[in-house]
């Protein structure tokens, strides 16, 4: 008598483990979510809380900036972005952190220069205090 009562203890189990995954994705998406609109309203506040303090932040120009580096250049308009719109999202999780490879066409001026690009980025986020953080992106064009 005691297997029925172990296979449904590992059933029950596996079903738990399901939805804290299906939970956790949810939440990364809000938060790419989140990073996106913070970025396009340069929404410093904002953006201070979902990027980790170690961000590593490479440009699809090759340039690689950490957070303080980046925030500054948002903020002082040297990087702006108008439109951000992603597709082909895939999350693979791993428990406390998060991949994210997608498509995305990103308008805006780097510089004072306009861009119109068409990319694929990959996000990584990592749970830290019951928060998702971006620790790290990077680019990629694409046609």
């Amino acid at each position: 008598m005691i297997r029925p009562f172990v296979l449904m203890a590992g059933l029950f189990a596996c079903m738990a483990v399901a939805q804290a995954a299906a939970s956790d994705e949810a939440e990364v998406r809000k938060a790419e979510a989140g990073w996106a609109e913070a970025v396009k309203s340069r929404d410093q506040a904002k953006l201070d809380g979902i990027l980790g303090a170690g961000l590593v932040y490479t440009h699809s120009t090759g340039i690689v900036d950490g957070k303080a580096e980046y925030l500054a250049k948002l903020k002082s308009g040297a990087q702006r972005y108008d439109g951000l719109e992603t597709s082909d999202m895939v999350i693979h999780m791993y428990g406390d952190t998060a991949v994210v490879t997608a498509k995305i066409h990103m308008t805006g001026a780097t510089k004072g220069v306009p861009f119109n690009d068409k990319l694929l980025y990959t996000h990584v986020w990592v749970k830290q205090g019951g928060r998702w953080l971006l620790v790290a992106h990077q680019t990629t064009k694409t046609q």
